[in-house]
């Protein structure tokens, strides 16, 4: 299948699609024999011979990973202050990939990896509607009504949530437990949603995306998606977006 030509680069996972760009416009990319300078040029990677600075270009095959974030790791592939990223994790994986979307540095559970873009395109685009759910303590303990403004959508600063499922799990002395799904996947939602209705966060666990869940994995580990499990994910997505 064809696909665009620095999207095929990045996938290789020899620079960004960014770069990937910059290194077509300055000739060093061929295909077939021939120099590509012109952006958006489609290729079949499985056809068709690339080139980068002469050397053949290695098209890894796709992977997708389930991983249980523990507390204090990044969503990022690099940090300049050195603090622990979650590829850190993944030992012995020899094949490039990227967080699906983040979890906040002090926030643990389900984070999802890959290589493929439209994959993960499909997860955190709100056209999709992927629901994710979380178990979050929060301060204080809500009344009915105010648990209520989840459901109705609550005004942020950039704009209204979607409805959300909440569900008191537990009540304790001065925190409540709850288990919050939403459809979107805006900047720090769930802690603003919490913090907009006076009860903030102090615990926050991601335990699923869609149809799956942590299962047995403890913090740190990871196991690979099954193709069943790839399947289900992109399936949900083209009902919940309503494609055909």
């Amino acid at each position: 299948m064809k696909q665009r030509l620095q999207k095929v680069l990045s996938r290789a996972g020899i620079t960004s699609r960014r770069k990937a760009e910059k290194l077509i416009l300055a000739g060093q990319v061929k295909v077939d024999g021939k120099v590509i300078k012109e952006l958006g040029t489609k290729v079949d990677p499985e056809t068709q011979f690339i080139e980068v600075d002469g050397c053949p270009l290695e098209i890894p095959p796709l992977v997708y990973l389930m991983l249980y974030k523990p507390r204090n790791y990044l969503t990022t592939l690099s940090d300049p202050l050195g603090r622990p990223k979650v590829t850190d994790l993944l030992k012995n994986l020899s094949t490039r990939v990227f967080p699906v979307g983040r979890l906040d540095f002090d926030a643990e559970g389900l984070l999802l990896l890959t290589n493929d873009g439209e994959f993960a395109n499909l997860l955190i685009h709100p056209r999709y509607k992927v629901p994710k759910t979380y178990l979050v303590k929060i301060k204080g303990i809500p009344t009915h009504n105010v648990l209520k403004k989840f459901k109705e959508g609550i005004k942020l600063e950039d704009g209204k949530t979607l409805p959300a499922q909440v569900k008191v799990i537990r009540t304790l002395k001065n925190n409540t437990w709850l288990e919050l799904t939403i459809w979107e996947g805006r900047y720090r939602q769930v802690k603003r949603m919490c913090a907009a209705i006076g009860h903030p966060v102090l615990r926050l666990k991601r335990i699923r995306i869609g149809p799956l869940s942590l299962g047995h994995l403890r913090p740190g580990e990871y196991r690979f998606l099954t193709p069943k499990e790839i399947n289900s994910l992109k399936a949900m997505a083209s009902r919940q977006s309503g494609s055909p």
